[in-house]
């Protein structure tokens, strides 16, 4: 490898790196803002909160670099541009594809190793995050009792403090339902004038003390008649009585991944190609099915009204419905209605099932086809990311930072769009997952032969020149006339 091969790789790097890692951090402050709810104030480690990121920043990479990779190009070849080093290398014989060579290189090595990540990676980082972000979202709250608010975090307890003392710790007219046994409501009530609270070292127990308080059993009666129950109850008085509470149910527990590993997004090609081939099968079936339906219950019958016999004047008796009495005949209708009817909403029924198989036929060729995406699209946007740095002349991090941020919103907006307009059943898979590289891959063969041919479509002074050229032409011809 020369020496010019290593200066361009080493200036692609270095921007690609800065500016990869800074769009993964700013793709996941997006996630915390989303998911900051369902994270707060439920006593999590801080080693689940960076597992849970870890995870969406794996989700987020095919966000990350194709951005990273746009701005990255325009960095490097507005630099190279900007201190004329580009001009010397093609002053030196050099054309513009010789020096993007080391560098189409790298990136077809990112592509390669972006398709692995997406067909490896990508699926088991999805099911980890869901599983894991299922498990943030069920776990309860952790155990802090606010002031005049019922507290349910823990099974089987409801419990409430009219106020609780910062700095003493010490709670104020405490009420606690004990509701264990849920099918028999709360059948133990607890009151108290005030007491105190601790866990125990291995934060395994709540130790609630309580102090001048009463207790309230309900208790169990064997009579299954209602109207024979007399409702017997056991008031207890105490000046101080110590509750130890289970705190098992605060415990964070992962969900099992068997819930998730099935979903589309946690499927590598083969699977996919497995799974799609099954829906195949069942979609063939359901069509079988409906037709069979149409043709066992929907008939077309020719007119049974013979009329060729029948006189101009004479009045028309013939047909089956006209030997039935009135009373039969509207009888007759309503049951032909009514059959109709259950007809037409099995049959709806059908075609709403059908276009459900085929919806999720379609997320998962979605799927599929992202495996494949993500590299193309990484390769297409830096054809256009570099010769539009070569073009534009500038580096750093200013306008290559504009220019890059506008046409990734191109990107993402087209892509956003066909996958939605895939998944409402308006376009095929293959067409609304790749109509973002067919809208951009047009302007890459643009800026590329552009970029190629030393074009000045970014220079302003050169369009000054051609309008001031294009007035002085139109005002001779006018002085001519």
């Amino acid at each position: 490898m020369n020496k010019l091969a290593i200066l361009l790789i080493k200036s692609f790097i270095g921007p690609f790196i800065v500016t990869f890692l800074i769009a993964l951090f700013i793709l996941d402050m997006q996630f915390l803002w989303v998911y900051a709810d369902d994270l707060m104030g439920k006593g999590l480690e801080i080693s689940i909160i960076l597992e849970l990121m870890v995870y969406a920043s794996a989700r987020l990479v095919n966000m990350a670099l194709p951005l990273s990779i746009l701005m990255s190009s325009i960095m490097t070849l507005g630099a190279l541009s900007e201190h004329y080093e580009l001009t010397a290398m093609k002053s030196a014989g050099l054309s513009l594809f010789r020096l993007l060579r080391p560098l189409i290189i790298v990136i077809t090595f990112i592509g390669i190793g972006s398709f692995y990540f997406s067909n490896n990676i990508w699926p088991i980082a999805n099911l980890k995050f869901r599983v894991l972000l299922y498990s943030v979202t069920k776990q309860k709250p952790a155990l802090n009792l606010d002031d005049g608010v019922f507290y349910n975090g823990i099974d089987g307890f409801s419990i409430r403090v009219t106020k609780k003392d910062p700095e003493t710790k010490e709670l104020h007219d405490v009420l606690i339902y004990d509701h264990r046994e849920a099918s028999e409501g709360s059948r133990t009530v607890i009151r108290a004038d005030h007491g105190d609270m601790k866990q125990t070292d291995d934060k395994r127990y709540l130790m609630l003390t309580l102090y001048d308080g009463f207790s309230y059993d309900e208790q169990k009666e064997n009579t299954r008649r209602p109207e024979d129950r007399s409702n017997p109850h056991v008031v207890n008085q105490f000046e101080k009585q110590i509750m130890r509470i289970d705190l098992s149910s605060l415990d964070f527990q992962k969900s099992d991944e068997d819930l998730f590993k099935n979903a589309y997004e946690m499927m590598r090609i083969d699977q996919i190609e497995e799974a799609v081939d099954s829906i195949d099968v069942r979609i063939l079936r359901k069509q079988a099915d409906i037709e069979r339906f149409g043709n066992r219950m929907v008939r077309m019958y020719r007119d049974t009204m013979d009329l060729s016999s029948v006189a101009p004047n004479e009045t028309l008796r013939k047909g089956f419905l006209t030997d039935l009495s009135f009373a039969q005949q509207k009888r007759a209708f309503e049951v032909a209605k009514e059959i109709s009817r259950s007809n037409k909403k099995n049959l709806e029924n059908a075609l709403i099932e059908l276009r459900g198989k085929k919806n999720l036929r379609d997320k998962h060729l979605i799927e599929w086809h992202r495996k494949f995406f993500l590299g193309f699209s990484c390769i297409v946007l830096f054809f256009i990311g570099a010769p539009l740095g070569a073009i534009i002349r500038k580096g750093g991090l200013g306008l290559p930072t504009v220019i890059a941020i506008l046409l990734f919103l191109v990107y993402y907006i087209t892509t956003i769009f066909g996958e939605r307009m895939v998944k409402a059943g308006t376009l095929t898979p293959v067409i609304g997952m790749w109509i973002s590289t067919v809208v951009l891959f047009p302007m890459s063969v643009f800026l590329t032969y552009k970029a190629a041919t030393d074009s000045s479509i970014m220079n302003i002074d050169a369009y000054k020149a051609w309008f001031k050229k294009t007035f002085k032409r139109k005002n001779a011809n006018s002085t001519t006339v």
